[in-house]
């Protein structure tokens, strides 16, 4: 797989302080890419170099392959965690104003909106100014400016900012399908859970440094502890206890369950699950055995908090 994106030996500074550390990021194409990071992390530093707001004082962005050059701005769609649309202007000529900025004619542009707002069902909002929109219908319309041109690259901070549970939906159901049809995705957001239901690749920046990047499952990989969790029901737990303390660390765990069963958390080391489950069997009726796989969450305060 080609990259999008590539992000060679960043530097950032603003006087004193480092916001970048020498950070080299490779976006493939075609991924939903998790951005993620504390805040003051480096994150929007590095979006803003991308996005040529600012510059690196060192380094190299690699767009598509060539150096990243002021006309690529077309082929990125960028929507920042802070808004940024004119509250006195209509709806529908700020939309087509900010779509030619983006380099569609104006036909085109009407084209694409009508699309958009057709698909979103709010034809009724064209001649609405922004001000007279809740925060979540102004987000969707900064939604709809940022894609418009169908970007190759889609740069999104904090999306479902501002959307309730089905708006939000929603939104992620359009980024998915705007993946499948080609377009690359930089996601950056605190929430842990869009990120395991959305991203193929992570980085985790902290401290102005990369200390994490790679194929989300094989980050996961990496973080394994196999450790199992276990139910099972048993008249034996004494003889259960010491056969599974012989070969692996054993210890307390809660989990919701059906059964009036003995919970344990088991930590097998260079053993295989067979030879756990063999042990199991042995002693009564396994009714829950789940490894226990690192959560991005997980990782991300393991990470953070070393």
């Amino acid at each position: 797989m080609s990259n999008i994106l590539e992000v060679k030996n960043v530097i950032k500074q603003y006087g004193d302080y480092t916001a970048l550390n020498n950070v080299s990021l490779t976006i493939p194409k075609g991924s939903i890419y998790g951005l993620l990071g504390p805040n003051g992390a480096g994150k929007t530093t590095l979006i803003r170099i991308i996005n040529q707001i600012t510059m690196p004082d060192s380094g190299n962005v690699f767009l598509d392959g060539e150096p990243l050059k002021p006309e690529h701005v077309q082929y990125i769609g960028y929507l920042p965690e802070e808004r940024g649309l004119y509250k006195t202007m209509k709806v529908g000529e700020q939309c087509l104003y900010l779509a030619q900025l983006k380099g569609l004619s104006h036909d085109e542009a009407k084209k694409q909106l009508k699309f958009w707002f057709e698909k979103f069902g709010i034809q009724d909002w064209w001649n609405k100014k922004i001000q007279e929109l809740s925060k979540g219908m102004a987000q969707k319309i900064q939604f709809v400016v940022t894609v418009l041109h169908k970007p190759k690259l889609l740069i999104l901070d904090e999306p479902f900012s501002g959307f309730d549970p089905v708006n939000a939906n929603l939104i992620k159901d359009e980024i998915i399908e705007l993946n499948k049809q080609g377009t690359s995705v930089i996601f950056s957001t605190h929430r842990m859970e869009s990120v395991e239901e959305m991203c193929n690749y992570i980085a985790l920046i902290h401290k102005s440094n990369k200390l994490i990047e790679g194929k989300l499952t094989d980050v996961k990989q990496q973080y394994r502890t196999n450790t199992f969790q276990i139910g099972i029901l048993t008249n034996n737990i004494e003889g259960l206890m010491y056969q599974l303390t012989q070969k692996f660390t054993v210890g307390q765990t809660t989990f919701k369950s059906l059964n009036d069963d003995i919970k344990l958390e088991i930590q097998i080391g260079n053993h295989t699950s067979n030879e756990l489950l063999s042990i199991l069997t042995e002693f009564g009726q396994v009714t829950h055995f789940v490894e226990k796989i690192p959560s991005v969450n997980d990782i991300f305060i393991q990470t953070v908090s070393n």
